[in-house]
């Protein structure tokens, strides 16, 4: 049996190839050529779970230190993030930074902060600020034609974290530092946040919407991946494995990984194996998104959606209500909602459609089992 050395089925590993997203780092390679304050030096990144985000961080980060960037790599949301993204941009940017530090004109280790390298003297460290900070070793960077990016994953919304940093970025942009802030999150976090009025900043960044990956893109890539493998998957069951992706990268590398599992002893892939790789693709999938999706949401959210699932693709918007119990307008609440968290989406004008793959069935299991 092939062994599988090439699919990453879980989240924040980093596959062997990157599928699908090259829209998204050329807009934001153009940024770094820009100069600061540019809208695409201001990135943030929508996604539902296993739609590739911090998979997506990762590439952006190792693109930026090509280009002579400094990198924080992606710190996720937490009460510790500000302290972290310092300690990051420290070590990434000792290799061009090293030994006493060179004291200001005129000035002393205790004016410029720094005691040795990128490591602040004990009273700066102790007593300034995130802001103060960052601004100095920007500062210092910049003598080595070095810039700086910060990435940030799973924004929360109403994150104290993420005011301090936005206002940071926005003070270095003024001040014409070579900074740049990449931001990822789910939809409904990323749409609190920039309801944020303190976050003004976030309403003129480069919003980008992470898409189904393209079926051509995944096509070519599981053609490559399977003859690497030694894998023999007829052309019309790799198309259909491409379906059952349904474009999510997370699904991509399942359904690769379990056609590497259930493959023949000789490599070979038929009907049934495919049968049994997309059906363990699903039951992982929705264990770890559908399952994390809903335990996100309200009552009511919940109750929409399984008014949603009594029927097959799009729904109207007036049945949902009726089943629901509840008016037209009552329900346009929940709607928006929904739409507003990417867990659905409006094909046409009164009806709405899951955008999550699997959700619809997992709820439609879910209530069989109660």
């Amino acid at each position: 049996m092939p062994k599988d050395a090439i699919f990453s089925p879980a989240f924040g590993n980093r596959p062997s190839h990157l599928v699908g997203r090259q829209n998204v780092i050329s807009s934001f390679l153009e940024g770094l050529e820009q100069s600061p304050g540019s809208r695409e030096r201001a990135t943030v990144l929508l996604g539902q779970r296993g739609s590739g985000k911090t998979v997506l961080l990762w590439e952006l980060g190792d693109r930026a230190r090509e280009r002579g960037f400094v990198v924080a790599n992606p710190t996720v949301v937490t009460e510790g993030m500000l302290d972290r993204i310092i300690e990051k941009i420290q070590e990434d940017g000792e290799r061009y930074v090293k030994g006493p530090s060179a004291h200001l004109s005129g000035g002393s280790i205790g004016v410029s902060g720094f005691s040795a390298g990128l490591q602040f003297s004990p009273v700066v460290q102790e007593s300034k600020s995130f802001q103060y900070k960052l601004a100095r070793l920007c500062r210092k960077l910049a003598e080595h034609d070095k810039g700086v990016l910060i990435l940030v994953d799973e924004i929360q919304a109403n994150s104290p974290e993420v005011r301090q940093l936005v206002a940071a970025y926005q003070e270095l942009i003024g001040e014409r530092c070579n900074i740049a802030l990449v931001m990822a999150g789910l939809p409904a976090a990323i749409a609190a946040t920039l309801n944020d009025r303190v976050l003004t900043l976030l309403n003129r960044a480069n919003k980008m919407a992470l898409e189904p990956l393209p079926s051509n893109e995944i096509d070519a890539f599981f053609a490559r991946a399977f003859q690497e493998l030694g894998l023999i998957v007829p052309s019309d069951i790799r198309t259909k494995a491409v379906e059952g992706t349904y474009g999510s990268p997370y699904l991509l590398q399942l359904v690769g990984h379990n056609l590497t599992v259930y493959a023949h002893e000789d490599g070979t892939v038929d009907e049934e194996a495919l049968g049994n790789a997309l059906n363990a693709a699903q039951a992982d999938f929705e264990n770890d998104v559908c399952r994390t999706t809903l335990a996100a949401l309200s009552d009511q959210d919940v109750t929409f959606l399984r008014a949603m699932a009594e029927d097959d693709g799009s729904c109207r918007m007036a049945d949902i209500a009726e089943r629901m119990g509840v008016t037209p307008d009552y329900a346009q609440k929940y709607r928006k909602r929904l739409l507003e968290a990417g867990i659905i989406e409006a094909p046409r004008r009164g009806h709405v459609a899951f955008a999550v793959p699997f959700l619809a069935d997992f709820l439609a299991e879910e209530k069989d089992l109660a």
